[in-house]
């Protein structure tokens, strides 16, 4: 799988750093079993990262020395992830037969006509796909490419909670690795089935479409669980903190299901409709086999059957720890309930296994 920089490391946490919060997963595996040994989530500072940019580091480091505290993890190594917005790929063709080091030479030379910004201030990696399709003697190279400030920043930020980034990754490609532990409990034939994630965060919900399980299309659109928070802010005159706490532990006077909830589930059920007509006219899908739905506002109750119901195919909400083992330090309740949210740092993590 593709990272914008690897090194060889046994264990790495998988940190992923959303708008609202810094969620961190570690993983060990034996067997083909996986196990989670540590898992925290932590906070952000308001407008510390504003559309998956960190723009407040010491807000961000603070967070990120929390977490690893409250996760009661020994480990350094972190696996985070760029937002596929920042990252420009591309999929070229290259002689066969050149070694890492002459296909690095080579994409270089001819990257630039790819790449809108100066190569020195971009981070290049890349991943030969196989055999081309077209010219057996030339192979498929995936090519990507990020402005180096996106991996600086992180780096930076991980620093100041005394953490390394040994992998720099892309959050579709953590999205598709973790989605191969869903496939599997989707039962079926996974190498047939296309299928919706829809990852509703707090400011951005992001629908990935994976068939064959990969991915073939993602759309970003402003839209997540905040403009609850908000609403339920201005109904009920509470500060962004109470709203927020409100939302996931209740205690909401009566009107609000019916006032505040519903409306905001049904624009979710707009959102996702929306977003699956864009992919239905952009090529030759016409259907999905089932929407998964991840990200925090996946866990407001009964929302997936809502969606199930309005659009008419299978809606799932996604736990990639289902079939895990747990170490004793963690908490298997609040692991449950924030599991959709978990999804792109549980990728991150598997990356310890590659």
């Amino acid at each position: 799988m593709l990272g914008l920089f690897t090194k060889k490391a046994n264990t790495l946490l998988g940190i992923d750093i959303s708008s609202t919060s810094v969620k961190l997963l570690e993983l060990s595996r034996s067997g083909g079993r996986y196990k989670v040994e540590a898992y925290a989530v932590e906070p952000l500072p308001i407008n510390a990262v504003v559309e998956k940019n960190i723009a407040e580091l010491e807000g961000v480091g603070q967070a990120l020395a929390r977490v690893t505290a409250k996760a009661k993890t020994g480990v350094k190594a972190v696996a985070v992830a760029v937002a596929g917005s920042a990252v420009i790929t591309k999929t070229i063709e290259m002689e066969s037969g050149l070694n890492d080091d002459e296909l690095e030479n080579q994409l270089k030379i001819e990257a630039d006509q790819y790449i809108p910004y100066p190569l020195e201030e971009v981070a290049i990696d890349f991943e030969v796909q196989g055999t081309s399709v077209r010219n057996p003697e030339r192979v498929e190279v995936l090519l990507a490419a990020c402005r180096k400030e996106n991996v600086e920043v992180r780096e930076a930020a991980l620093a100041l909670a005394g953490l390394t980034a040994k992998v720099v990754d892309v959050e579709a490609y953590a999205l598709e690795r973790a989605y191969g532990l869903l496939a599997e409990q989707l039962g079926g034939e996974r190498d047939e089935m296309t299928v919706a994630v829809v990852d509703i965060g707090a400011t951005m919900t992001t629908l990935s479409v994976l068939h064959n399980g990969r991915t073939i299309y993602t759309r970003e659109q402003l839209f997540g669980g905040r403009q609850l928070t908000e609403e339920i802010q201005r109904r009920y005159g509470l500060s962004v903190e109470e709203a927020g706490l409100a939302k996931k532990q209740g205690g909401l006077p009566d009107d609000y299901e019916s006032e505040v909830l519903l409306p905001f589930k049904e624009a979710v059920v707009q959102q996702v409709s929306r977003s699956l007509q864009f992919f239905f006219a952009a090529g030759q899908f016409n259907d999905v086999d089932y929407i998964m739905l991840a990200g925090g506002t996946a866990s407001i109750p009964d929302l997936d059957r809502l969606i199930q119901q309005k659009i008419g195919t299978q809606t799932l909400v996604a736990n990639p720890f289902a079939d895990m083992a747990l170490s004793g330090k963690v908490n298997a309740g609040a692991l449950a309930s924030d599991a959709p949210a978990l999804m792109i740092a549980c990728g991150l993590a598997m990356r310890s296994f590659d």
